[in-house]
């Protein structure tokens, strides 16, 4: 997935909402002239959610301008990985119907292709998934891996925060905008922006945690929070400065940067994560030290290595009191192991020049599997069944290691990208709903779910 495509999912609901995402989508479809011609897949259970036993019947078909081909072909893997069929299908006036039977809890995959009349390659994705709840990591967690986090964080704290702030115009009517600096493990820094409004005394706090990629913050991504009543930290995954022309992050991007998950990724010592992990348990006993902190709400949120951020934080932090996390990446390392797609970064196949096992035995103690029966707060999950990034099986089972009051929405036709408003339930849940009620200070509104949401 790359970083452009990351950026323009995450970007929106931290700018102003509805009437840009609802721009980025007509852009984003504009721009792709072969949706002009798509295959479209429909599982027979609307919300994708099945028992194991049960067959998934998957509806195929050919739309668009051009004639339909008279055949496509199909992949079927079980976990996104293990391919369990792959075969023509004959199509009649452009359909066709695949099947399948679920053997266990799983997340299955089904990915059509076929080629236009002019040789275009058009390509579809079906997925479901059977006894989520059942869905167990493929590795258990490292007996050490407690110990290890507790020595991380006890020499963090022999580092002073030593916070710098810069204040700054929020550009916005009664809000007070300042960028910030705090002070990391081995001379490292968290850079960030922080926002509260402009009068009042104390304020339930909000942590954002960033998406994959490099890049500047908008300013608007902490103003608007802070406009609605939040103390607002957003944070920088990496260690540069918040504002630079987009030009600087492009040259870190292709240089110093460059596939940054992979930076010393074979040992739990030297891992690039480790700095952020840390950064982001930093910035939440920053809120929590701070005198307009209402001492009663912090909550942290974001998506895809944001979520996988939120996971860890939530698990390493006990001052966080409610937690968000959509399409979250980080989640089942080892899947391959019990073959099914590991969440993105996918450290199992980060190993150019590196000693596999090590990596694998190094990724443990970064998975957010791992951090998520430590969360004792109330979380909201999003997951897309259709999700290639971060998919659904690895989210389920970090989900399952939670005790906490819980709710997890799966996304019945969902990717990573909210393509077609896919994520709609999640965005309406988070925005409409949770983050409201946390503001005010009422308990999270977790549903009591039979099975997830998947409106």
């Amino acid at each position: 997935m790359s970083e452009q495509v990351l950026l323009r999912r995450f970007v929106a609901p931290f700018r102003t909402g509805a009437a840009l995402l609802a721009l980025l989508v007509a852009l984003g479809a504009s721009a792709h002239p072969a949706e002009a011609q798509r295959l479209v897949v429909h599982a027979d259970h609307a919300n994708g959610i099945y028992q194991p036993g049960e067959e998934v019947h998957w509806q195929v078909q050919w739309e668009g301008a051009s004639p339909a081909p008279a055949t496509c072909r199909y992949v079927l893997k079980k976990g996104g990985l293990t391919v369990l069929k792959e075969e023509n299908l004959a199509l009649q006036n452009g359909a066709g119907s695949v099947e399948a039977r679920f053997t266990e809890p799983q997340s299955l995959l089904l990915e059509v292709k076929a080629k236009t009349a002019e040789g275009r390659e058009i390509r579809g994705v079906g997925g479901a998934i059977a006894g989520w709840k059942q869905i167990q990591p493929s590795a258990p967690r490292p007996k050490d891996f407690d110990a290890f986090w507790k020595a991380k964080i006890k020499e963090l704290q022999t580092v002073p925060a030593n916070p710098q702030l810069e204040s700054a115009d929020a550009g916005k009517p009664g809000v007070n905008y300042w960028k910030i600096t705090l002070d990391n493990i081995q001379g490292a820094h968290i850079q960030g922006q922080l926002a509260r409004p402009a009068s009042g005394d104390k304020f339930p706090a909000l942590l954002v945690v960033q998406w994959a990629g490099v890049y500047g913050l908008s300013k608007s991504w902490a103003t608007d929070r802070a406009a609605e009543g939040w103390l607002v930290l957003n944070v920088e995954a990496h260690d540069l400065p918040i504002d630079r022309p987009e030009a600087f992050y492009k040259e870190q991007s292709d240089g110093p940067l460059r596939n940054y998950p992979a930076i010393g990724n074979d040992s739990r010592e030297t891992s690039y994560f480790l700095r952020m992990y840390l950064g982001d348990y930093r910035a939440a006993q920053y809120l929590a030290e701070r005198p307009d902190w209402d001492g009663r709400t912090l909550v942290v949120m974001g998506g895809s290595q944001g979520g996988q951020q939120t996971l860890v934080t939530a698990g390493l932090h006990p001052k966080i009191t409610a937690a968000l996390a959509e399409v979250p990446a980080g989640c089942d390392m080892l899947g391959p192991d019990v073959g099914r797609t590991p969440g993105w970064p996918m450290w199992y196949w980060q190993t150019n020049g590196k000693d596999p096992q090590k990596v694998h035995e190094a990724s443990r103690y970064f998975d957010a599997v791992n951090f998520a029966s430590h969360i004792r707060c109330p979380i909201l999950v999003g997951a897309g069944l259709i999700d290639e990034t971060c998919p659904p099986a690895g989210v389920a089972a970090a989900v399952n290691q939670i005790r906490a009051p819980k709710e997890l929405i799966f996304f019945p036709v969902g990717g990573h990208q909210d393509e077609n408003r896919s994520h709609a339930a999640y965005t309406q849940r988070c925005w409409s709903d949770w983050l409201p009620a946390l503001r005010q200070g009422k308990p999270a509104p977790v549903q009591n779910q039979t099975d997830p949401i998947t409106k």
